[in-house]
């Protein structure tokens, strides 16, 4: 089964989305030239799958499974595959992780548990990160989720984590506080070996990258990978004039994905495929529904705006 050994998480990471027949089954071949659309573009590093972008909170574990081999059939040879571990208790995520070590990821992206909302405590991340290392060997992403709803691992908890688990080599950075993104950033990457910090502030992507991130994993790739690819290698050379000039393609598509509510970004996204004829319906599972059609019609625009749609 092909795996790409060594495989350290940096650069450009789409993360892709996940089509549904009309009947909320899982349309393979729709997805499979997805996949491909992603895989084809220059620049990118390695591609995410069951994940928030793919809609994993209402995929079960043989579908999640279902989808690791459909991506691993289809683009495994080509470039490294990031499979999501997304679960509250500690036992399925070491059970996903198998799963996912098995049918042949190169790395995994690990949520963190829904019940930190009610609070946490430090050794409680800490033992969710040695649970799932101890199924695995697989380099680690932590998914750092804002503080303010009680998911976001404080910086102090973040320390210990990577410290007792060193199979954690970067994390997504959710923060959504610029400052301390910069702080984990100047904190994880100057360490040795470096956490690589992968920037998920879509919104404020440039802003972001040019504090030095080592990459960035996106939901927002699955639509415009080539601009981010782009957008990264020109921060990565200093090219300041292309990086804005650039940002000024992706600035639409920021502000109509990643608006409220937050959680149709994905929603929206697979109604921009639609409009650029690379999928053939934009159906969502429950308790997501179908977008207005004013919605619709601010995509189209923001899609003509980034010079992506006549």
């Amino acid at each position: 089964m092909p795996r790409h050994r060594n495989y350290l998480p940096q650069g450009v990471i789409p993360a892709a989305l996940l089509p549904f027949h009309e009947d909320l089954s899982i349309d393979a071949a729709a997805y499979c030239s997805h996949l491909r659309d992603i895989a084809s573009v220059e620049g990118i590093s390695a591609i995410t799958v069951n994940a928030h972008a793919s809609e994993v909170a209402s995929c079960s574990f043989d579908e999640q499974r279902q989808v690791l081999e459909l991506t691993q059939d289809e683009i495994g040879a080509r470039v490294p595959i990031v499979n999501g571990i997304y679960a509250d208790g500690s036992l399925e995520a070491a059970r996903i992780a198998k799963m996912a070590d098995a049918g042949g990821a190169s790395a995994l992206l690990v949520f963190p548990s829904g019940i930190t909302t009610f609070g946490q405590r430090p050794e409680m991340a800490v033992e969710h990160f040695r649970r799932i290392a101890d199924a695995t060997d697989l380099p680690l992403i932590l998914f750092q989720y804002p503080p303010s709803g009680g998911q976001g691992y404080p910086l102090a908890t973040l320390l210990k984590i990577v410290e007792a688990v060193p199979s954690v080599r970067a994390i997504k950075d959710w923060s959504a506080n610029p400052q301390l993104h910069e702080r984990q950033i100047r904190a994880l990457q100057s360490r040795t070996p470096p956490v690589v910090v992968l920037t998920t502030h879509s919104a404020w992507l440039l802003s972001s990258l040019v504090l030095g991130c080592g990459g960035l994993l996106s939901g927002s790739g699955s639509v415009i990978a080539d601009l981010q690819a782009r957008l990264f290698r020109a921060v990565q050379e200093n090219d300041l004039v292309t990086a804005r000039r650039l940002n000024d393609r992706i600035w639409p598509t920021a502000e109509v994905f990643y608006c409220e509510p937050w959680v149709d970004m994905h929603n929206r996204m697979k109604e921009a495929l639609v409009m650029l004829g690379k999928l053939p319906r934009a159906v969502v599972r429950p308790p997501l529904m179908k977008l207005p059609q004013s919605e619709l019609d601010r995509i189209r625009r923001a899609l003509q705006l980034a010079g992506l749609l006549k």
